[in-house]
């Protein structure tokens, strides 16, 4: 799926000259603030796939399925049927770790055989995960803006200085599933086919304003 364009951004910067040096021969007034600031807006956009997965699976009533398991992992698996028979209903397993839900999931079909009946995976995002693109995304759009910034005052041989205003003006997200979501997706779709439907979007625009210091060190602009 093509991901939609981040909105352009746009760059502003204003330089102002500076101010008249005090007289020789006395202390002068202390220097006043210079004026000068650029006025940067920039964006980010970032994904985030799922970190959690719930399978559930049902076991039917016939007796000796896994019967011929003799490893100690297969009289757990045994464990596990005979108390899911016993209960009659499913039994719901959380992964976040997507190899090991396949490799149980295989595990379970190769001991129990078609009395065991396995869902296709549902994938979702916790909030912890949900929270920390947010921030991420957030992070991303301030670092991208102070970047132009920089790149506008070389353009006029000028070094940025430091911060003066940050504001968050947009975020978007969109995609991405929670656990309480009811997945809809077709049972046809592979594993890596469902985590990309789950898959969360964030976008952030900032707006900054950055004090303009005066003119670039010459040796850091050779760095």
């Amino acid at each position: 799926m093509a991901l939609p364009s981040p909105p352009p951004a746009r760059v502003f910067a204003e330089l102002l000259p500076a101010p008249a040096p005090a007289p020789v021969g006395g202390p002068g007034p202390p220097p006043a603030p210079s004026g000068r600031e650029v006025h940067v807006s920039g964006s980010a956009e970032l994904s985030a796939g799922p970190d959690r997965a719930r399978v559930s699976l049902r076991l039917g009533s016939r007796k000796g399925a896994a019967g011929a398991a003799r490893s100690s992992v297969a009289r757990r698996l045994e464990y596990i049927a005979q108390s899911a028979r016993q209960r009659g209903v499913p039994v719901c397993i959380i992964f976040s770790d997507f190899g090991k839900m396949q490799n149980v999931c295989n595990l379970l079909i190769e001991k129990l055989g078609t009395s065991v009946t396995i869902s296709p995976p549902h994938f979702y995002h916790t909030p912890e995960a949900v929270d920390t693109l947010r921030r991420q995304v957030c992070v991303a759009a301030v670092g991208n803006t102070r970047r132009k910034a920089q790149e506008v005052c070389r353009l006029f041989g000028q070094s940025l200085g430091k911060p003066l205003l940050i504001r968050e003006e947009e975020t978007k997200e969109w995609g991405g599933h929670i656990d309480s979501h009811l997945s809809n997706s077709p049972d046809s779709l592979t594993l890596q086919e469902r985590i990309q439907s789950a898959t969360a979007y964030a976008s952030c625009r900032v707006f900054a304003v950055f004090e303009i210091k005066g003119k670039e060190n010459r040796r850091n602009k050779l760095l």
